[in-house]
């Protein structure tokens, strides 16, 4: 048997302070192409919310969440040969694609439509071991702790996704709306990659502007504010629908908003109502989502990760106070990443 932070049902966070049951469960057996994890730690994100309370819901129950997981490969199904025993493997959102569909075979296999995410739709890293196919599992690089490593699987991998999509050049004007987990990696990206771009954020918190100075962004405000001049690109990762309206209103003529977000929360939708073509849109401005993450992403962005020695900025917290991380989360209490450590 192992430990395991177990979601059973739909719960809200406003009323619900232990959403996940902590418990024993049987320790899963890998099939003939995938390798069991013994986890050493997994991140906490913002998408376990989203499948707590209901708007990205899990497809059966009861399930276990986490999709950063790194540990050590502690059994290989029979043909499973792409890691050796005790070596570290990490596992990120995608935990499975179907490999024959035109998105696949082009690389984009996080558009398949049997696309699986890992955490929702198969047992995720909220435990002491996991199952995942050997294809969707890489190599974490010696620079790297296991602490370290686990939120690069997602919040960077999807960061550098976001990054690589807005198209922006080394003398360009990058926006980022929201602060947590995943744009603070961008932001460190993006001096490392362009070192003459200049770095905008956008956040509510003042705490969170003034570490994203202390990081080098040139100028921080509040969501909603004017920048000084007029942005190539922006980033949102929030899950809001206002801070979308300001963005565009932030954009220079031809500039890119990406929205990196699982999902937008329909309660402030009316704020697209304030929508204006000529002020928001007009001048050749772009909308461009980011959707899951591809393989490809997760290995570039690592290899990428050791060589730039990016190293996020951690709160550790034991698996059994994975409740007490994600009701900090809600909270809106970030500085950097939040890990889970099994040992």
């Amino acid at each position: 048997m192992m430990k395991s932070m177990v979601l059973e049902k739909i719960n809200s966070l406003d009323d619900c302070r232990a959403p996940l049951r902590f418990m024993d469960s049987p320790v899963p057996k890998p099939g003939p192409e995938e390798i069991l994890i013994k986890i050493k730690a997994c991140g906490v994100c913002h998408t376990e919310l989203d499948e707590i309370e209901g708007r990205t819901p899990p497809p059966v129950f009861p399930v276990i969440l986490g999709h950063q997981v790194v540990g050590v490969v502690a059994e290989r199904g029979s043909r499973a040969k792409n890691f050796s025993m005790g070596q570290r493997a990490g596992v990120a959102w995608i935990f499975s694609a179907c490999g024959k569909c035109r998105f696949c075979m082009t690389g984009r296999e996080n558009l398949c439509p049997e696309f699986k995410a890992t955490g929702r739709d198969a047992n995720g890293g909220y435990a002491e071991y996991m199952t995942v196919p050997e294809s969707f599992a890489y190599p974490i690089p010696d620079a790297f702790t296991n602490v370290q490593a686990a939120p690069l699987l997602c919040a960077g991998a999807i960061g550098y996704r976001s990054l690589r999509l807005t198209g922006i050049q080394n003398s360009s004007r990058l926006g980022l709306t929201g602060f947590g987990a995943s744009a603070h990696l961008v932001l460190k990206m993006a001096r490392h990659l362009y070192p003459d771009a200049q770095m905008f954020v956008f956040a509510r918190n003042e705490t969170e502007r003034e570490f994203a100075k202390h990081l080098g962004a040139v100028w921080a405000g509040d969501t909603d504010d004017p920048v000084p001049e007029k942005l190539d690109a922006i980033i949102d990762t929030t899950p809001a629908w206002k801070p979308i309206v300001a963005a565009l209103n932030n954009l220079d003529a031809g500039g890119r908003l990406v929205i990196n977000a699982i999902r937008k929360d329909n309660r402030d939708k009316d704020r697209l109502l304030s929508l204006d073509y000529p002020a928001h849109l007009w001048m050749e401005k772009e909308i461009r989502s980011v959707a899951n993450i591809t393989s490809r992403d997760v290995r570039e962005f690592l290899l990428l990760a050791a060589g730039m020695n990016i190293r996020p900025e951690i709160q550790e917290y034991a698996l059994a106070d994975a409740n007490r991380a994600l009701l900090e989360l809600k909270k809106g209490h970030i500085r950097g990443a939040k890990v889970l450590v099994m040992d």
